[in-house]
């Protein structure tokens, strides 16, 4: 669940000052949280309302914001309605659909897959071959994501892999999003590009959402977690993101995909009981390091 970088305003190599410490424990957080929240409203919420709560309860939250009403010029609104469906449209709307079948906390493992996939797809479509330490992040990073899959898959039969499969469809989004957002958010801002998006997203996600509605109950516990999940964990997160890496430019700021999904795993297991196998939990350390590697200075 991670933003494209923009352009750096300080240098890549000063040192994190208390604040830039503090956006970044921030957004770790409510981005790890983010699948503990999915699962609490999937208790009485339909997926596709969760995600249309989800990302309309966003593009509010930042429409708040004076730098999300800046212009995109009619030559780049191709590319914005582009993502507003792949990066936020189809995996907002995979991870609910996958949380019926796997637990928040193998979907957070999963979930850090994001900068291998990122770094392939770049290589592949993008003209941005990956290179000696990266090419090394790729293999030990997809020996790792094979290890989470058969480990979140296992002695759950079909379900869990279609649950697995999907949120591997949704990450594996997320990097062909990484590769095309870049330029209209060094143009615009981050702000501004995902507030858009958000509203866009809005509008796609309307129908399986208003589908939803007569197959929920509005309980206040799910209720609340999905407000939440809309307001601080799209909205306010992705404010807090695009403010992160104005300070502290995108290579850094990108490094919060590496604690996503401890965070989603600790909370898992702590406030849901979720069982994680020890073939995951090993997968696990493969996908971060390989993250790492897949994430250096490209040459």
């Amino acid at each position: 669940m991670t933003a494209p970088a923009t352009a750096a305003v300080r240098s890549d190599r000063a040192p994190f000052e208390t604040a830039d410490w503090g956006l970044f424990v921030a957004v770790s957080l409510i981005w790890g949280a983010s699948f503990l929240f999915i699962f609490i409203g999937l208790e009485t919420l339909h997926p596709g309302l969760i995600t249309w709560m989800r990302v309309g309860l966003g593009a509010l939250a930042l429409a708040a914001f004076p730098s999300a009403r800046r212009r995109i010029e009619a030559r780049d609104r191709r590319t914005l309605v582009a993502l507003s469906v792949v990066w936020v449209g189809i995996p907002f709307t995979l991870f609910p659909l996958a949380e019926q079948h796997i637990n928040s906390a193998v979907t957070g493992l999963l979930n850090g897959a994001t900068p291998i996939f990122a770094a392939l797809i770049g290589g592949l479509f993008f003209a941005r071959p990956t290179r000696g330490p990266q090419r090394l992040g790729l293999l030990i990073g997809f020996v790792g994501v094979a290890l989470v899959s058969l480990g979140g898959a296992s002695g759950a039969g079909g379900s869990a892999v279609t649950g697995v499969l999907m949120v591997l469809a949704a990450t594996f989004f997320y990097g062909v999003s990484v590769n095309i957002a870049g330029p209209l958010q060094q143009k615009y801002g981050s702000m501004t590009v995902m507030a858009k998006m958000l509203a866009l997203a809005t509008i796609w996600t309307a129908p399986f959402g208003i589908y939803g509605l007569s197959d929920s109950s509005f309980e206040i516990g799910p209720v609340a977690a999905t407000v939440v999940l809309g307001v601080v964990g799209t909205g306010v997160a992705f404010a807090l993101m695009g403010t992160l890496i104005g300070r502290v430019g995108g290579p850094r700021g990108s490094f919060i995909t590496y604690l996503i999904p401890v965070v989603s795993l600790v909370l898992g297991v702590v406030f849901l009981d979720d069982r994680v196998a020890p073939l995951a939990l090993g997968g696990v350390v493969f996908v971060i390091a390989g993250a790492i590697l897949a994430g250096r200075r490209e040459s």
